[in-house]
């Protein structure tokens, strides 16, 4: 059912009347300020209101973005609850399978095997158990590789996708560590990035894209008439690595 907007517009109106402010009148009228604004600019505000409302200003702004801040943390909060309010758990079969597929066109590999690699803790085990209930693989026979800084404690880290996978420890492969660089690492990877691959998964990979290509058959003829018509941009030269090949380096 729509909105009333003359319904929503006589209680902002009231609203406005007894003298709160726009961002006062959302909570109890579900508009956007500018219509708000569209509709109460004409009304006149006592002084006792103007100075209650100007007072409340000052106080936010003298908080600063921090104040805002937090309002936006608040915000968000609510979004994101909200949000999950609108999903029904548990999902359907079908809802988990391509939730999961999803999720492998996106971080799995598309050449060999039947891999992923990430470093986020939810989107590993998820995928774990993914593995197991849609093509009962159990983790027990899932092979690990990590790709760790230098000076973070391989063991330690194993042990820790370890416990959260149920992967042996004996199925982990050989760790890479990353080389060490000069330049500044804002976002420090904790446990690490875990690639976890399912052994002659080759044919489960090719299922899941066929998944993925069932949900997007209603938009691939406009990608193929696309691509078609801009194919000159697949005969653009790769770029070469400057630092890797001495003999296209600038003289000095």
């Amino acid at each position: 059912m729509g909105k009333n907007y003359t319904d929503l517009k006589k209680t902002a109106t009231r609203l406005r009347c007894a003298g709160l402010s726009y961002n006062e009148i959302r909570q109890s009228v579900d508009v956007s300020k500018s219509t708000l604004s569209l509709w109460l600019k004409s009304i006149p505000l006592k002084p006792e209101y103007k100075k209650r409302l100007y007072t409340k200003q000052i106080e936010i702004l003298s908080m600063g973005p921090q104040s805002q801040k937090e309002r936006r943390i608040r915000e968000i909060s609510k979004i994101l609850k909200d949000a999950e309010g609108e999903i029904e758990l548990p999902p359907s079969l079908d809802a988990y399978k391509l939730f999961g597929a999803a999720l492998y066109w996106g971080e799995g590999t598309k050449g060999q095997g039947f891999e992923i690699t990430n470093s986020d803790p939810h989107c590993i085990l998820f995928m774990v158990r993914w593995f197991e209930k849609i093509f009962q693989i159990s983790p027990e026979v899932l092979r690990a590789h990590l790709n760790i800084y230098p000076q973070q404690n391989e063991s330690e880290i194993r042990r820790f996708w370890s416990h959260l996978t149920g992967i042996p420890l004996r199925n982990f492969g050989k760790t890479f560590i990353k080389p060490v660089s000069k330049n500044y690492k804002k976002n420090i990877l904790y446990f690490g990035t875990i690639k976890v691959r399912v052994p002659k998964g080759t044919d489960m990979r090719h299922r899941t894209f066929g998944w993925v290509r069932a949900i997007l058959r209603d938009i691939d003829p406009k990608v193929q008439l696309a691509q078609s018509k801009w194919a000159s941009l697949t005969k653009t030269p790769r770029p070469v690595n400057l630092s890797t090949n001495k003999d296209l380096r600038p003289s000095a």
